[in-house]
C-alpha cells in the first residue's frame, strides 16, 4: 500500500535510507566533499538533498559533526534482533506486555516476520502485530499459530475510493478480516479517520455496521488524522501528498464517533 496520509514514509523502501534533518545543519558543507553523486549540493549558500540522486553509500553521516545527516534502517537476523528483544524480558514478564510488529506492513518482510515470532514464543512473550490484512490469507495463516493479538486496519468502505487513497482496491481486506474474525484469534479494527477522505457520517456509518456483523473484534476504534510524519517526508526528501492538511476538529471527530458508537458495540 502507499496511503496517501502515511506516517512513516520511511518504510516505503526495503533499502537503508538517508536521512537530512535541516535543522541541526550547521552548513559547515563538510558533506559536500564527501557526496560524490551530487545528491547534497550548496545552494545560495546553504546545503540542499536531492534524493533522486543519493545512491545511500552513506559516507556524509562519517564527516557530519552536527549529526543532520543519519541512516534510517539497519540489516539484521532474526537472532540478532531476538539478543536485543531479551533484554527487556523482565519489564514483560512484570508488566505482562511483549512485542508488537509494526511498519509500514510487516508482511512485507515475511520470512523475518515468521522467524522472529517463533523465537518470541518459544521464551513465551506476548506477540501482536499490526497490519492493513493486504496479502495473501495463507501468509496470515502461517503465523496466527506465534501471535496472541493482532490490530488491523480498516481504512475505507468503498473499494473505488480505497484505492485512490492507498493504491489498492479492499476487496481482499474484507476478506481477510471476515476470516480473520473466524479464527477466534483476539483482535481489533481501526480506522484513520482522514480529513477529506473518510470523514464523512455516511463512510463512517458504512463501516460501522460491517464491523457490528463481526463477531469476534475486541474493539473498534476511530484514530484521528495527525501530520506529525510531515517532517518525516522532509528529511527525506519525498513528495508529501497530504501537505497542508490539518488535524480533523475535535468536535467534528467527536461527532464520528458517536456515529460509529451508536451501530457498534465494542
Amino acid at each position: 500500500m502507499r496511503c496517501k496520509w502515511c506516517h512513516n514514509p520511511e518504510t516505503f523502501s526495503s533499502k537503508c535510507e538517508l536521512e537530512w534533518v535541516s535543522d541541526k545543519c550547521t552548513n559547515c558543507q563538510a558533506c559536500i566533499s564527501e557526496c560524490k553523486t551530487g545528491a547534497l549540493k550548496v545552494v545560495n549558500n546553504k546545503i540542499a538533498f536531492d534524493k533522486s540522486k543519493c545512491n545511500n553509500c552513506f559516507a556524509c553521516i562519517e564527516v557530519c559533526y552536527s549529526e543532520a545527516l543519519h541512516q534510517i534502517g539497519r540489516t539484521v537476523s532474526s537472532e540478532e534482533l531476538y539478543k536485543e528483544i531479551a533484554i527487556d524480558i523482565p519489564y514483560f514478564e512484570e508488566s505482562g506486555g511483549g512485542i508488537t510488529l509494526s511498519g509500514g506492513e510487516p508482511l512485507f518482510q515475511f520470512d523475518f516476520v515468521k522467524e522472529i515470532l517463533v523465537h518470541l514464543k518459544q521464551k513465551g512473550i506476548h506477540t501482536a502485530m499490526e497490519t492493513n490484512l493486504s496479502y495473501r490469507w495463507d501468509l496470515y495463516k502461517e503465523l496466527l499459530p506465534n501471535l496472541d493479538y493482532v490490530m488491523a486496519d480498516f481504512k475505507l468502505f468503498y473499494s473505488d475510493i480505497h484505492k485512490i487513497w492507498t493504491g489498492l482496491k479492499n476487496s481482499r481486506i474484507i476478506e481477510n478480516i471476515i476470516h480473520l474474525d473466524q479464527t477466534g484469534i483476539p483482535y481489533e479494527l481501526r480506522t484513520p479517520v482522514i480529513p477529506g477522505v473518510n470523514d464523512s457520517h455516511e463512510m463512517i456509518e458504512k463501516m460501522a455496521q460491517f464491523v457490528s456483523s463481526l463477531n469476534n473484534a475486541k474493539s473498534y476504534t476511530l484514530l484521528p488524522y495527525h501530520p506529525l510524519g510531515a517532517t518525516k517526508y522532509k528529511n527525506l526528501g519525498i513528495n508529501n501528498p497530504m501537505e497542508g492538511v490539518k488535524e480533523i476538529p475535535k468536535s467534528n471527530f467527536k461527532e464520528l464517533e458517536l456515529v460509529k458508537n451508536r451501530i457498534v458495540n465494542v
